[in-house]
């Protein structure tokens, strides 16, 4: 910097032990108002064509990201081919259906349905259980219940949306159904 300001190029001042490097403004070429005006103009002119520019490239871009979201013709034979696959199996699966074939043997069913019938039992049982003791516990309680209940982290079938009722019910209607065939 020190022989920059020594050849002239530069010029600094000293503030004690700073010193402050400034550009010599004679050397620079200081426009006038015409050149200031066209150099405006021109710059003016040259936003609007970026400004046509960042349009087209954004339109452009906007048709390349829906050509990419097309499938290719080899994807679209591979999809069909696989969709056509679906539909036979479905079809081969449905005609079993309408010919009358039993897809899961009756000592199957019965197996499952005593064991659903178990689960249903456990459940009422446990329930009932929970009730009596919970009614034992807070019946002389100067609690509030709910917050009682928050408070040990417990919640009810019907705060998690499961009602008892209506699933013991689906063993009833799978059996209605049986009757009726």
């Amino acid at each position: 910097m020190d022989s920059l300001a020594d050849s002239g190029k530069i010029s600094f001042k000293e503030y004690g032990k700073q010193k402050i490097y400034l550009a010599r403004q004679d050397q620079f070429n200081i426009p006038n108002n015409e050149e200031l005006a066209s150099m405006k103009e021109e710059n003016t002119k040259l936003q609007e064509h970026l400004d046509q520019q960042k349009k087209a490239i954004t339109e452009v871009e906007g048709e390349i990201k829906s050509l990419q979201s097309n499938l290719t013709l080899e994807q679209i034979h591979d999809k069909e081919a696989k969709l056509r696959k679906e539909v036979k199996e479905m079809e081969d699966k449905l005609v079993k259906l309408r010919g009358g074939v039993t897809l899961v043997r009756p000592e199957e069913k019965k197996a499952v349905e005593a064991i659903y019938s178990e689960k249903i039992s456990l459940w009422r049982r446990r329930k009932r259980m929970f009730k009596d003791l919970w009614d034992a516990i807070t019946e002389n309680s100067p609690k509030d219940l709910k917050e009682f209940k928050e408070e040990l982290g417990i919640e009810y079938d019907e705060d998690v949306g499961v009602n008892l009722q209506s699933v013991s019910e689906l063993l009833q209607h799978g059996k209605k159904r049986a009757r009726g065939q």
